[in-house]
C-alpha cells in the first residue's frame, strides 16, 4: 500500500482550497505555469519511483537480512517499536536532508524541490527523481538496528505526508508547537534563498534536530524563494535534468582531477582557486524578478487541457502498474515525460517549429500510450484517437493565432 499515491486526491483537494482562498484574498501565492511544473515534477518522482523503489527498498531489505545473523534481538510491531522507528527515521531524515544541502553530488538530487520561486502546497509535490537513490544509504543504520522494512517504509511515508501541509504562507506561527514541531514558519525559512536562511531548518517532523545540531533559524524577514542559480523554466523534465547538467558544466571548467573530486563532495558554492574560489550567495536586493512567461489565454487553456490528458495517463499508469510489464511501464512513462516537456516548453516560449513538432509527436503517440494503460477496446481507442486529433488541431490553431498576434 502506497500512502503517498493514496493521498493524491487529498493533495489536490487541499491545493484547490488554498488556490480558492488565495484568489479570495488576492495574495498571488500561485502562478499557473509554476504550479503545473511543480506537479509535473511530482508526477516524474512518483512514476520513476516504480523503478527506483526496487533498488531503494531492495537495498534496505538486504541490509536488514544480512545483519540479522549477528543481531541478538528482533523487533516486534509493538507500539514502542513504532514510536522509536518514527523518531529515529525522522532523525535519519534530518541528516539525509542536511547532507543533500551540504554535498554537491547529493544536492543535484534535492535542488529540484527548491527551484520554485513561489511557496504553496503545490511546491510540496515538486520532488526529484534522483533523491531517493542518492540518499538511501543514510537510512541503512535503521536496518542494521533491526527495524523491519515495512515499519520503516510506513514511518517515512507518514513523515513525507506530514511535510505536505507546512508548504504554505497562509499559516503564520503556531505558538508552543514552534519549539518542537516543524511548522510552515520554520519551513519557509528553509526554502528562502536569503543568505541568512540558506541551509537552515532541515527537519522533517521535529524541529528539535535543528535546535540540537545548530542549524535552526527563526523566520525574521519574509523569505525570497528559489535557488541562487535560477532554473528559469516551467518544463519539469528540463528542471530535473538541469542540476545534473550544471554540475557537469562546472566540473569541465575545473582543470585538476583532484579538484574535480573535491568539488563533487564539497558544499554548493565551493570552487577551487583555479576557477575563482568559493562563491558566497548573493544578497537579496528586493528587486529580484521571477521567471514568469505569460501565454495568451487561449494558449494557456490549450496547455492546461494537454496537461490534463497527460495527468490522466500518469494516474492510469500508477493505478495499473501491477498489470504492466517493465517495458510497458517504461514506454508509458516516456510518453508522459515527452508530454510534460511539450507543455512546459510551449508555456516557456510559445510557438516554434521544434516545439510544435514535439507536441504533434505526443499527439501522434497518444493512442497507443493511452490504450496501453487505459484499455485497448475499439471504443476506447476511438475515444483516444478523437482526443489526440482534437489536441493536435487546437494546438495548431491556438499557437498559430498567438504567433500572428
Amino acid at each position: 500500500m502506497n500512502l503517498i499515491v493514496l493521498s493524491i486526491p487529498i493533495f489536490f483537494a487541499l491545493i484547490g482550497l488554498e488556490v480558492a482562498w488565495d484568489q479570495f484574498k488576492g495574495r498571488g501565492l500561485y502562478r499557473l505555469g509554476d504550479s503545473l511544473a511543480n506537479i509535473g515534477c511530482g508526477i516524474m518522482d512518483q512514476s520513476t519511483g516504480l523503478f527506483s523503489k526496487v533498488l531503494v527498498v531492495g537495498a534496505y531489505t538486504a541490509v536488514f537480512h544480512l545483519t540479522s545473523t549477528w543481531r541478538p534481538w528482533e523487533m516486534s510491531a509493538s507500539a514502542g517499536v513504532w514510536v522509536a522507528a518514527f523518531v529515529l527515521s525522522d532523525a535519519a531524515y534530518y541528516w539525509a536532508h542536511r547532507l543533500s544541502h551540504g554535498v554537491n553530488i547529493l544536492w543535484i538530487g534535492h535542488v529540484v524541490h527548491h527551484q520554485s520561486e513561489d511557496y504553496n502546497l503545490a511546491v510540496a509535490l515538486r520532488q526529484s527523481v534522483l533523491q531517493k537513490v542518492l540518499l538511501m544509504w543514510v537510512y541503512w543504520p535503521l536496518a542494521v538496528a533491526g527495524f523491519p522494512p515495512e515499519i520503516f517504509l510506513t514511518c517515512m511515508a507518514v513523515n513525507l505526508l506530514y511535510q505536505f501541509w507546512i508548504h504554505t504562507e497562509l499559516i503564520q506561527t503556531l505558538g508552543p508547537l514552534e519549539w518542537v514541531m516543524n511548522t510552515p514558519s520554520h519551513h519557509r525559512v528553509h526554502h528562502g534563498r536569503n543568505p541568512e536562511y540558506i541551509d537552515r531548518n532541515h527537519a522533517g517532523v521535529f524541529i528539535v534536530w535543528d535546535r540540537l545540531f545548530g542549524t535552526f533559524q527563526q523566520e525574521l524577514a519574509k523569505p525570497t524563494y528559489g535557488i541562487t542559480r535560477p532554473t528559469d523554466t516551467f518544463n519539469p523534465v528540463h528542471a530535473q535534468w538541469k542540476p545534473v547538467s550544471d554540475l557537469w558544466s562546472d566540473m569541465k571548467r575545473i582543470p585538476s582531477w583532484w579538484d574535480r573530486i573535491r568539488f563533487l563532495f564539497a558544499a554548493p558554492g565551493w570552487y577551487p582557486e583555479s576557477i575563482g574560489g568559493p562563491q558566497e550567495p548573493p544578497a537579496i536586493s528586493g528587486q529580484e524578478q521571477k521567471f514568469d512567461p505569460h501565454p495568451s489565454r487561449p494558449v494557456a487553456a490549450l496547455l492546461i487541457a494537454r496537461w490534463l490528458l497527460l495527468l490522466t495517463v500518469a494516474l492510469l499508469v500508477l493505478e495499473n502498474k501491477d498489470t504492466l510489464t517493465q517495458l510497458q511501464l517504461a514506454a508509458a512513462l516516456v510518453w508522459v515525460f515527452a508530454a510534460l516537456s511539450a507543455v512546459g516548453e510551449l508555456w516557456n516560449k510559445g510557438w516554434g517549429k521544434k516545439r510544435m513538432a514535439l507536441a504533434w509527436l505526443v499527439d501522434l503517440t497518444f493512442v497507443p500510450s493511452a490504450a496501453l494503460v487505459g484499455g485497448d477496446s475499439a471504443q476506447a481507442c476511438a475515444v483516444w484517437a478523437a482526443l489526440a486529433l482534437a489536441s493536435a488541431l487546437v494546438t495548431w490553431r491556438a499557437l498559430s493565432a498567438s504567433r500572428r498576434r
